[in-house]
This record gives structure tokens, sequence and C-alpha cells, in this order.
């Protein structure tokens, strides 16, 4: 089963115009403006050198198309939505079929045949989605996003006509009024031009890092082929990178009523900027005293350990969120709001300094007035003014957060 449509704004992809000039230097993504301003800070990825093997492979339709009904090709489930039109779907399908090059796409080998598409996941889905017969509507494109991590569609979702209509090709006649010889077919309706699609090619670079262990090449790579247009926000990319048990908990989390009313809106971001602070406060919960470097890489490095976690590790740090956040239930909010709007370090210093507090039971009043406490103070103000990514400046927030903790509870 999957959610009734509802209407999703298209973000770009492979759609990205790669003509556009680079927005100027520092200017920022004012999509995460209902956050404060030191909540908005993002730093840098520290690189360093990698031992990387990348593979051209020419695959064909055919094989492009088994692996991804296998599963064995994942289109990350947090990626954007499928966002082409018919028009621009057909034109891909037909350069296949009358032997015009392709883009090529990159994969990433997480682990023998299984692939995770890196770069190209609408030229992929439109040979899958081709090759089905169906093609999706557009208002109803994000609720088929999530189910499609987890291998094909099903028969009845393809079938089902609130999500999917018929993929019949959809090509302008030609300039003396012509009508195109492929207009209007299916898949199935191609006949002997069927075998020649199933044969053409498209190049794939598969990619797989060496060397340091873990994928922190791979989060890298991600980040810089998808530049054009509005850059993946690093949580998009750890999303379809880090992919676990715990991380689809904080997504159903982060869609709980009452933590919406702490963020202040009723909508998830879709940068997944609110659901980055979960993850964040679970990160220095776990692990402030090893935080060293970059918050960018710390978080980085705590999805990628989540990925072994066992069940009870992943219903503990489940547990400590939703008892967490729930101690606010029927709280009008505005809480973890600075200056009208909410502050993410806020949040995350207070529920890292409880759980270190070894997650005390509390009245929500209690807390309440704690956390007014605490807001304005200059202890915690003064780690606000630079740098409210470092960690002496994290570590001060929720240091101070633990001791008034001690002290008032």
């Amino acid at each position: 089963m999957i959610p009734e449509p509802t209407t999703v704004e298209p973000h770009t992809d492979d759609t990205r115009d790669l003509t556009q000039d680079e927005p100027p230097e520092g200017e920022r993504d004012e999509s995460d403006s209902w956050l404060d301003d030191a909540s908005r800070e993002v730093d840098e990825v520290e690189v360093g050198e990698f031992d990387i093997v990348a593979s051209p492979n020419d695959w064909n339709f055919s094989t492009i198309v088994n692996f991804i009904e296998s599963g064995a090709m994942k289109i990350p489930a947090f990626q954007r939505n499928y966002v082409w039109d018919k028009k621009r779907a057909s034109k891909l399908i037909e350069s296949l079929l009358i032997g015009l090059p392709v883009p090529q796409v990159f994969l990433y080998e997480e682990g023998r045949n299984s692939f995770l598409v890196i770069d190209g996941q609408q030229r992929l889905l439109t040979l899958y989605f081709y090759y089905k017969g169906r093609f999706p509507k557009p208002k109803t494109r994000g609720a088929i996003r999530g189910i499609l991590s987890a291998g094909p569609l099903d028969d009845a979702t393809l079938e089902d006509e609130r999500y999917f209509e018929p993929f019949k090709l959809a090509l302008a006649k030609s300039p003396n009024g012509e009508p195109n010889r492929y207009n209007g077919l299916t898949y199935k309706g191609l006949a002997e031009d069927r075998t020649a699609l199933n044969l053409r090619t498209i190049r794939n670079i598969v990619v797989k890092q060496v060397s340091p262990a873990g994928d922190s090449a791979i989060f890298e790579i991600f980040s810089r082929l998808n530049t054009g247009g509005v850059n993946l926000s690093p949580q998009e990319i750890r999303a379809s990178l880090y992919h676990s048990s715990l991380f689809t908990g904080v997504l159903r989390i982060n869609s709980d009523p009452i933590w919406r009313g702490l963020v202040g809106s009723t909508d998830p971001d879709p940068r997944m900027r609110d659901t980055e602070f979960l993850l964040r406060g679970l990160a220095l919960a776990r692990g402030l005293d090893q935080f060293a470097g970059s918050m960018a890489n710390f978080i980085n490095a705590f999805c990628l350990a989540a990925k072994d976690f066992d069940g009870a590790q992943v219903a503990g740090a489940l547990s400590s969120l939703t008892t967490f956040i729930h101690v606010f239930q029927g709280h009008s909010g505005g809480t973890f709001m600075r200056a009208g709007k909410f502050s993410g370090v806020l949040f995350e210093a207070f529920f890292a300094g409880w759980v270190r507090r070894g997650e005390p039971t509390v009245a929500m009043a209690d807390l309440v007035s704690v956390i007014e406490l605490v807001k304005d103070d200059s202890e915690f103000t003064d780690t606000l003014q630079e740098g409210s990514t470092k960690p002496v400046n994290i570590r001060a927030r929720v240091a101070f957060v633990e001791r008034v903790l001690g002290e008032v509870l």
C-alpha cells in the first residue's frame, strides 16, 4: 500500500541547466529560512586523498531494466522525485531507438550485484517506466518515491490509475509535417524495433572506494555531481548513501505532529534540514566525547555506523528521541524558537544534554522553564556568534545544558 496521492513540488535533477551561472560566493539557500542563523550554518566536509576505482560499462536497455527490476540497481528512496514530463522521457527513448548517444550515468558499487545510483536517476527511471508501460502522474510522484528503494513497483501499484497512466511515446511531427514513426507506441507495441531498443547501450561509470574504509569519497562525488541548479543538501545526500533502519525511523519521527509543532511547520522540510537536527542530536548524545573536526564528517560517521546497528540499538535511539519530544505533548510551541525561528542548535544541545544526564523523567513545565532560562543566557549565546558548528562551541553548549539540567531538575 502507498499513501493517498498528494501534490508535490518538483525538484531538479537531470533537468538542471548546466549553463546556469553559479550563485554568488556565500549566497544562502533561502529554503531553510525557517531556521535561526546559528542553525543555518553549514561547514565543509573535510576532504582527504582517496583510492577510487571507476569502471566504465556499456550495459544495454534490457540489462539496465533487469538490474532495476531485481533490486540490484537501487534508486535511492530519498532522492528527488521523478520530474521529467512525457515529452522529455519520450525523447530519451527515441534517442536510443535511432541510435543517438545519451549521457552516461554514475553508480556506486555498494557490494556484489548492488549498485546505488549517484547521478542519472531520471534517465534510468525513464527506461524502467517505459519497459513497464506506465508513466507516473505528476501530482503523485512523491507517494511512489519511497517504495522504489525496496525494489520494483508491484503490479497493483503500476496499474493504479491514481498514480500511473499508459506510457505511450509523445513525439512531435517532423518539420515537413510527417508523423514520427514511434509516436504513440508503447514498449510492447514496438514490434521488431523492440529488439533494437533492448540492445541499445548506455555508458555506466561504476565507482568503488578502495581506501580509506567507508563511503567518504562517495559523499563528495555525490555532492560534486549534483551541483547544477539547486544543489542537493548534505542531508539529502546523506539520506541516499546511509539508508538504514535508524534513518527510516528518524524520518518517521520527523513527521510526528509534536515534533512538527516544536519546529513550527506542519510539513517536513523538502531539503531535510529538520531531519538533520534529529540525527545531530542522536550523534552528539552518543559521541560528543569523540567529536572532532567538521560536523558534516561527524554526522556521516554516525550514519555509517548506524547501518550496522542491531534492532535493540535502533529501538533505543528512536525511543530516546520519541520520549524527549513527547515531553512537549500539548505544549503550544515556541520553546525552541529564537528570534521567531526554530533553533536546531538549541534542540540538539538539550536533547544531547538530557540523554547524557541519563534521560531523567521531567515534567513539561520544568523542562520548558529550563530551556527558556538557557536560550538567552550569555553562556549559551556566546557559542553562537562565530563557528556554531565548531566542536569547542558545541561541547560548551551541551556542557552548559547538562549543568543547568542537573542544578534545576
